[in-house]
């Protein structure tokens, strides 16, 4: 499941792919290294920018008890169904590609996942808005998460919620039983996995 993205083509390409305007992103840098906590792209029909995290404020587990950690991925089989993501929006998060770590401690291996041939890919994700003390408002988000297919399964055991195109409208819609059923593993022989090198830490 991701725990780092990458986004490196140009705001401008992403804003064509989708049809939309990119005037409230800008000229996002190219950003090789998103790490949870960051600011990051979101498309909810325009693009904005979200804190990748999301702090339940005021919610809780089912024991009844505050839910205080930060979330950056939540698991399509619950997400719809525990009281800690009430009330969430859907959204997706665009971006070329991902890391996942494999090995020991000290020892790991940094892998880089993309999808083959290059271009974006649109992790379903879900959104909510904290209200800080003083009124300061913080658009949230997180990724989706499912079972993994056999691209990624080598190197992990889930991976996120991956959407095609056309599907973005559905899974934004009103209607939650048709985006339900985009929950599934992404289509096997879609990505292109290589062992992470240095040039991928470098920049923003």
């Amino acid at each position: 499941m991701p725990g780092r993205f990458f986004l490196t083509d140009p705001m401008t390409a992403l804003a064509e792919v989708l049809g939309v305007s990119a005037d409230v992103v800008g000229s996002e840098p190219a950003r090789r290294n998103i790490a949870p906590g960051q600011d990051i792209v979101v498309f909810d029909g325009e693009l904005s920018r979200m804190r990748w995290g999301i702090v339940p404020v005021g919610r809780v587990n089912a024991r009844g008890r505050p839910v205080m950690e930060q979330i950056i991925n939540a698991r399509s089989e619950t997400v719809f169904d525990k009281s800690a993501f009430d009330g969430v929006g859907r959204a997706v998060i665009p971006v070329n590609g991902w890391y996942e770590w494999t090995g020991e401690t000290r020892k790991k291996t940094a892998w880089r996942i993309a999808p083959c041939g290059g271009g974006f890919l649109y992790f379903a994700a879900i959104t909510d808005v904290w209200t800080a003390p003083g009124g300061l408002r913080v658009p949230q988000v997180a990724a989706v998460t499912c079972a993994t297919n056999t691209d990624v399964a080598p190197i992990h055991h889930r991976m996120g919620v991956l959407l095609a195109r056309d599907d973005l409208p559905v899974w934004m819609g009103d209607d939650l039983e048709a985006a339900k059923a985009l929950m599934v593993p992404w289509p096997d022989g879609r990505l292109e996995i290589a062992e992470a090198g240095d040039v991928d830490w470098d920049g923003p």
